[in-house]
Formats: structure tokens, C-alpha cells, sequence
């Protein structure tokens, strides 16, 4: 059963709200770059994704040999289920819904730790005394999805010393780090070499608009996890047009900076739009809000063409739960108007 946003094949949809990708689009020169790859498809890619590697590495200071490249994180994160084979893992509750289904796959019996909605569903210093009870893997999502929440620096680095006093596989996915506004201080890539059982997941995915073209890399010192996913998967997994985009992405840094601004201003503008609406919204702090409403609010506004996310099928959570992934501002404008209404509708409704 499909259990994320973006499905808006089955249903018109005008403005779809329930993925949260860069606002901004898809670059031009991605665009461009992804189309020359396409001219030169008949020819096979090549499978290291060499000159992709190259880029990345040199752009954002990366070990090359620490890389290595997937059809979007989603896939790197059941290769690393596949190739470490745990029988007990942890997860947050709520969370992306991935992990469950990659450990899953893999018969490995899935714990939570459940966030509380009164402590702003963060995750506090609770998770080191679970940690300490020992499991094989455990996955931690930094911004968290679906909440927006950020992981505080010192409890990440206390949560990195629990797994290593344990032995426990670490897998943090940092797909939407790009989105804050110093990603730099609360990435765990520079810890990479002092913990070998340390994994790090990242996308173009979100922060370059690429869903469709399916990009995405995991960083770890362990060589001989690396061996072992590269041996469970097939050669050809990232195509020529997502290398290619994936190189022209990397060089877009006035994008990036573009990004933060506009991010920064619409999650404080659609934040405020709702709170006047007497709608409960969490500290979300990357490209999407998360937030509390009656049930029927999906439905609702599908009937004027936008698509939310609704959270109900996150653990831990209720059909009162929504995500709304940020877009540009007149669009933004439409959702707010769009919620006004169906809240005044519902008010005449009950008299």
C-alpha cells in the first residue's frame, strides 16, 4: 500500500501540498543537464558514478571512497537493512516510513520510541536509556519527518557514543538538512571516521526538486558494509540523466542560498496563516509544517484541488495530524485562503 505524499495520479489535483520538495523547482541547469543525459542513454551509465563522485566529493569535502550511490535514499536505506541483517531495531514514532519497511523486509523485529506531543514531539535525552537496552540498528531522521524537528547537537553526539558503547548500527538520514539554516553544525558526516558503524543518508531528492530522476547517497567509513551493498544491488541503479543532473545540481549554490531565504520566509508566513486560523502547528524548522486539525481536512480541500499530507497512517499518530510541504508564496496565499474557508464552511455547517 503507498503510504507517502505525491500520489496525484489517481485524483486531479491543482497544488500539491503533501511532498515537500524545494519550493523553487527543479534548477534549469539540472533540467538542462538531465536532458544531455538523455541523448547519450544509449550507452550503459557508469555503474561507479565516477565523475558524479568527483563532484561531490571536491564540492562539499566528502571522502570518495566513503560514497556510494542509489535510485534515491529510499533505496539506500533497504541496502543497508539488506547487508546488516539486524534482528532488533529502534525507530522514532513518528517517523519516515521507510525504515519500518526496510527492517521489515528483512525480518527484523521494529521497536519505537514514541515522541510526545508535549514535548513538541522532540526527541529527548529518553532515547539514551533505550539505547542502552542494546539493538542491532537503529535509524534516526534529522530534521525528522514528519514533525520538522531537529535533533539537539549534543543529545545527536551522546545518541553516536550510546551506539558505539552498544555496537549498534547508526543510520541517520539527513535528507533535509540542506533546508536549515546552519545544516553545517548538526550534520554527522565529519563523526564518519571515528565511528565505523556510523551511516549517513542524503538525497537530491528534496533540497534540487529531483524526485522523478531518483538520486540519492549514503556516506559510511565501513568499507565492508559498502562492499556487501554494493554486491546486493544491481550495477546500473542511478541512471545517466540523475548522474548527470546530480553534477549540475552540486554547482547550483546560488540556488541553495536562494532556497534558505525563501524557506525561511514561508514557513513563518504559512505558520502564522495557520495559527490565526486557532491551528496548532509544531516547530517545524525544515521546508514543511507540521500541524494539528480536525479530521476531514484532506478531504476537504481536495475538493478545491489541493493535496495534503495527512500523518494518520504515522505510528504514533491520529487523522488529526497534516503536513503541508511549503511552495511558493502565492500558492501558500491559495492554501490559507483554502483552509479559511473549509473552517467557515464547517462552523456554518454545525451552526
Amino acid at each position: 500500500m503507498y503510504q507517502h505524499g505525491g500520489d496525484i495520479y489517481g485524483t486531479p489535483v491543482e497544488l500539491d501540498f503533501s511532498i515537500n520538495v524545494n519550493p523553487l523547482g527543479i534548477p534549469d541547469e539540472v533540467v538542462e543537464a538531465a536532458c544531455n543525459g538523455v541523448r547519450v542513454s544509449g550507452k550503459y551509465p557508469d555503474y561507479a558514478c565516477r565523475a558524479l563522485r568527483d563532484a561531490l566529493a571536491e564540492a562539499e569535502g566528502y571522502e570518495k571512497e566513503h560514497l556510494i550511490f542509489g535510485n534515491g535514499a529510499a533505496e539506500l536505506i533497504f541496502l543497508v537493512c539488506q547487508a546488516v541483517r539486524p534482528k532488533r531495531a529502534l525507530v522514532l514514532a513518528p517517523t519516515f516510513a521507510e525504515y519500518e519497511e526496510a527492517l521489515q523486509a528483512v525480518d527484523c523485529k521494529v521497536e519505537y520510541v514514541h515522541l510526545r506531543k508535549e514535548e513538541g514531539f522532540a526527541v529527548t535525552e529518553e532515547i539514551l536509556r533505550v539505547l542502552e537496552t542494546g539493538y542491532d540498528l537503529f535509524f534516526l531522521c534529522n530534521p525528522n519527518n514528519p514533525t520538522g524537528e531537529i535533533v539537539d547537537k549534543e543529545l545527536v553526539e551522546k545518541i553516536v557514543s550510546a551506539c558505539k558503547a552498544q555496537g549498534t548500527w547508526l543510520v541517520v538520514d539527513e535528507c533535509f538538512q540542506e533546508f536549515l539554516e546552519e545544516e553545517e553544525q548538526h550534520s554527522l558526516i565529519p563523526k564518519l571516521s571515528s565511528y565505523d558503524r556510523l551511516c549517513v543518508v542524503k538525497a537530491f531528492t528534496k533540497i534540487y526538486c529531483m524526485a522523478g530522476l531518483r538520486l540519492g547517497y549514503l556516506l559510511t567509513a565501513n568499507e565492508g558494509l559498502r562492499t556487501k551493498m554494493e554486491r546486493l544491488s544491481q550495477p546500473w541503479r542511478v541512471s545517466i540523466p540523475a548522474q548527470y543532473a546530480g553534477i549540475a545540481a552540486i554547482q547550483a549554490t546560488d540556488y541553495l542560498e536562494h532556497t534558505k531565504e525563501v524557506i525561511r520566509l514561508e514557513r513563518a508566513y504559512v505558520k502564522e496563516g495557520l495559527q490565526a486560523e486557532g491551528i496548532r502547528c509544531f516547530a517545524s524548522k525544515a521546508n514543511y509544517i507540521f500541524f494539528q486539525e480536525e479530521e476531514g481536512l484532506k478531504e476537504a480541500l481536495l475538493e478545491k484541488g489541493i493535496l495534503i499530507r495527512s500523518c494518520s497512517n504515522y505510528v504514533g499518530l491520529d487523522g488529526t495530524y497534516y503536513r503541508v510541504g511549503l511552495r511558493r508564496h502565492e500558492e501558500n496565499t491559495r492554501l490559507l485562503e483554502a483552509i479559511h474557508q473549509v473552517k467557515k464552511e464547517r462552523k456554518e455547517h454545525h451552526g
